[in-house]
């Protein structure tokens, strides 16, 4: 499911022909537990609209050689939204075989790609160290094309939520951006806070559309810059723990950054900031 890839066509047709399947295999690779600060902030930030939705349908999309996070998000989304179902999609024909022995009831897997093939509109896609393996020009076209996908916004609905990101081997850092059917609201930083030594170590885990814009001049760049600032300030809440120190450095940050959810979140070891003031500029 990360970075490293041969050289890829767009797509390719499925084994038994007919609509191209549209990406390219990744190197699969996944853990247990890998998903678990995405999979919590998703049941917190999108837990009502799954729950209140007519057919609940959350997308794995690329889950890799192994079924795990499909399984776990599954149960993940069921704390809040006891209808939820999850569908695993994987480019690897041999991938969804092996995964096939774990579906029940709530749980499927099929073959597919970008194209997202099930029926309906998904209301949530979660797409985890997928993106990694793609130049930066692609992204756009990426993102365009799943949040094409997700249900539209409605009377008292935001619509579907496209959540793409990357974390660490075993999820001790992360990054996600959240987008909604008109295209990018939010980036968020989790991590565990004990393995942190200051903020801008999660730049390593950026998502492909920011991790080559961590250079000065760029929003990203200046946000890490000014998280650290805030993160070494803070210094002197160590002695009650990272937490506090984390608490009262993303409290400095509010001051001068569109930072969107509550202390609840912080401290979980995690920011969530308005997309448009961390975008690239170009």
């Amino acid at each position: 499911m990360t970075a490293r890839a041969a050289p890829r066509p767009p797509s390719r047709l499925r084994p038994s022909g007919g609509t191209p399947v549209v990406g390219t295999v990744t190197r699969g690779t996944t853990n247990p537990n890998r998903l678990r600060r995405m999979d919590r902030w998703i049941a917190a930030a999108h837990g009502g609209e799954l729950r209140h939705a007519e057919d609940p349908l959350a997308i794995d999309l690329g889950y890799g050689a192994a079924p795990w996070t499909a399984v776990e998000l599954l149960g993940r989304l069921r704390t809040v939204a006891p209808r939820a179902r999850v569908i695993g999609v994987e480019i690897e024909p041999e991938r969804v075989a092996a995964a096939r022995p774990y579906e029940r009831e709530g749980l499927a897997f099929r073959h597919g790609g970008f194209e997202v093939p099930v029926p309906g509109r998904p209301l949530l896609i979660r797409a985890a160290n997928v993106l990694r393996q793609y130049d930066e020009d692609e992204v756009a076209a990426v993102w365009e094309r799943l949040c094409a996908r997700l249900a539209p916004a409605g009377a008292g609905s935001r619509g579907g939520l496209l959540v793409e990101g990357t974390c660490d081997e075993i999820g001790r850092r992360h990054v996600w951006v959240a987008l909604g059917p008109q295209g990018p609201r939010t980036v968020t930083f989790a991590t565990r806070l004990g393995s942190l030594e200051r903020p801008s170590d999660l730049a390593e885990r950026l998502p492909k559309a920011l991790i080559h814009r961590n250079v000065p001049g760029e929003p990203v760049h200046a946000f890490l810059r000014d998280f650290d600032r805030a993160w070494a300030a803070a210094a002197p809440y160590a002695s009650y723990g990272a937490r506090q120190r984390w608490l009262r450095a993303v409290r400095d940050l509010t001051a001068d950054w569109p930072v969107t959810d509550s202390p609840a979140r912080w401290r979980q070891g995690e920011v969530t900031v308005a997309w448009a003031a961390l975008a690239p500029r170009s």
